[in-house]
């Protein structure tokens, strides 16, 4: 039952994840759009002020905030390609269908009901409960619909797109077709079924912003510790998604539009210049300050720490980690060096995380943290807006507080981090023999084949092999830094035979199977997907 229940957890975050990939993205694209046109900048770079140059920061600008304000789309169409086992273009391109008539219908039943609301001249549809979407008023769903949808569609694809009619003249309802028939169906009362259900369902989620609201700077510790203190199981992603794009992350009406989700009012706010101070729902976006400075003292622990005759291999391998987790925010290949190894660290370091997004709000600092690009956007946008100055003092603070406190525990308590690592007893030149054999002997492949293989492919099939053989592997995905893999049977992977390939770490909930690579994952995935045929 546990189990079970984790599996299904596991495949929501592994799904949720799929088109978030994409925002990191589109917010560095913004923000290059946002700088370029932004008045201190070109008081700076006066050649920016030429006319060409401001066109290309506003259609950067208006193009990506095109995608933020319809977030909701991005989740049906990926979320749908996630779930699905073959032709994830077909499911891709139902979701669309799907999410665009669902919006029709729950116009039209809205209008039909005389339920539309009517915009205010100042305020538009806020506090009404309803917003536009590509131009349609609908109820205010935020991401929720795409989401469902999105899942909807998945389901519904893999039940049905194998079937297939004999008679000619209904042939053409087979396949994809017939899955769309079904979703038409669906999507319809979908809208129909929210005209009715989604208002009491909106009580709902203003008393729990209102509960969260009111436990204030408790809540929002527990927000960052949990996001923090949940990486070893890939289901952190549960935790910051419905803040930052759903109403629970708040709400602002900026030029007449409702922008709900903290991220999405980040992203808004950061592009208007008549805003003098970021709404307070950014407070929710602080989760990347820690990512961005606490590993820079973290590795630095690790280097103090290390082994004499390890200090130089441990700084040239945290070096680039280091330098990912400042410039975009991505922690993973660092976390699994010691989540495992010293978890006593982990635990203290989610404290830390969730007690610096306390400090974040106490002071008052309403500026971005997602990064080098966030930095030097709060540069750009000025000290009163943002308050850098505060903020890189705390991020001073941090780094010095990481830095002192994890070397004085890795030493009291002679963790082992990186560098401190026992020395193996066996004789390394047996192990790799023994390791080569079962390799060979598991890959089942001549000395032709290996020959015709560049090392890429070779270790593709390493994994493959490590995973329990092309019958026993199910599903590859990946998130950010991840390669996610359903298995048949778990007791089939031999994480010896993995770790021959390098990775920073394996995590194994039932038959999910996760494998920390870093930022190449993806291509390691669809290497991984081709050769299976999947």
């Amino acid at each position: 039952m546990k189990e079970n229940i984790l599996n299904k957890m596991e495949t929501f975050a592994k799904t949720m994840v799929q088109p978030l990939r994409y925002i990191t993205v589109i917010g560095i694209t913004m923000v290059f759009g946002v700088l370029i046109t932004n008045n201190t900048i070109v008081g700076l770079l006066p050649f920016l002020d030429w006319g060409p140059i401001q066109l290309l920061g506003e259609l950067i600008y208006e193009s990506m905030m095109i995608l933020i304000n319809n977030l909701g789309i991005l989740f049906s169409i990926g979320i749908a390609a996630a779930l699905v086992k073959k032709e994830k273009h077909q499911a891709a391109i139902i979701a669309f269908f799907s999410y665009l008539i669902y919006l029709v219908s729950n116009n039209t039943t809205l209008e039909f009901y005389n339920m539309l609301a009517e915009p205010q001249e100042l305020i538009g549809l806020v506090g009404t409960g309803q917003s536009e979407v590509l131009g349609i008023q609908v109820l205010d769903t935020g991401v929720f619909s795409g989401i469902l949808l999105g899942f909807l569609v998945g389901a519904v694809f893999n039940k049905t797109s194998n079937k297939r009619f004999k008679k000619s003249w209904l042939q053409v309802w087979g396949g994809a077709n017939y899955s769309l028939f079904w979703m038409i169906i669906i999507s319809v009362a979908m809208g129909f079924i929210a005209a009715f259900v989604w208002p009491p369902v909106q009580s709902v989620i203003n008393g729990a912003t209102n509960i969260i609201s009111n436990t204030g700077n408790v809540g929002l510790f527990l927000y960052g510790f949990l996001e923090r203190i949940l990486v070893p199981t890939g289901l952190h992603h549960l935790i910051y998604t419905p803040f930052q794009f759903s109403d629970l992350g708040g709400s602002v009406q900026i030029d007449g539009q409702t922008i709900s989700g903290a991220y999405a009012v980040f992203m808004s706010e950061v592009g208007n210049p008549s805003i003098t101070q970021f709404s307070d729902s950014v407070r929710w976006m602080t989760i990347a300050f820690t990512k961005t400075f606490g590993y820079i003292g973290i590795a630095a622990a690790f280097v103090k720490t290390a082994k004499p005759e390890n200090k130089e291999k441990i700084r040239a391998m945290l070096i680039p980690l280091v330098i990912t987790s400042f410039m975009v925010s991505i922690t993973e290949p660092i976390d699994f060096l010691f989540v495992f190894s010293a978890p006593l660290l982990f635990l203290l370091h989610a404290i830390i995380s969730g007690s610096f997004m306390v400090l974040l709000n106490v002071f008052n600092i309403r500026a971005g943290t997602n990064g080098l690009s966030s930095i030097i956007l709060n540069l750009a946008l000025g000290a009163e807006k943002t308050q850098w100055p505060l903020l890189l003092l705390l991020a001073v603070v941090q780094i010095i507080l990481y830095y002192f406190l994890f070397s004085y525990l890795i030493e009291k308590f002679d963790l082992k981090t990186p560098g401190r690592e026992e020395e193996l007893v066996a004789e390394p030149e047996l192990m790799k023999t023994e390791t080569k054999d079962l390799v060979n002997e598991q890959m089942q492949v001549t000395s032709e084949n290996i020959e015709s293989l560049n090392i890429d492919e070779t270790e593709i099939q390493k994994l493959i092999s490590g995973l329990g053989g092309n019958e026993n592997i199910l599903e590859v995905e990946n998130c950010f830094t991840r390669l996610r893999v359903l298995v048949n049977d778990k007791d089939k992977v031999d994480e010896e035979l993995i770790h021959t390939v390098d990775n920073s770490g394996i995590v194994k909930n039932g038959n999910n199977i996760q494998i920390v690579f870093g930022l190449e994952v993806t291509d390691i995935a669809n290497d991984m997907k081709e050769a299976l045929n999947l």
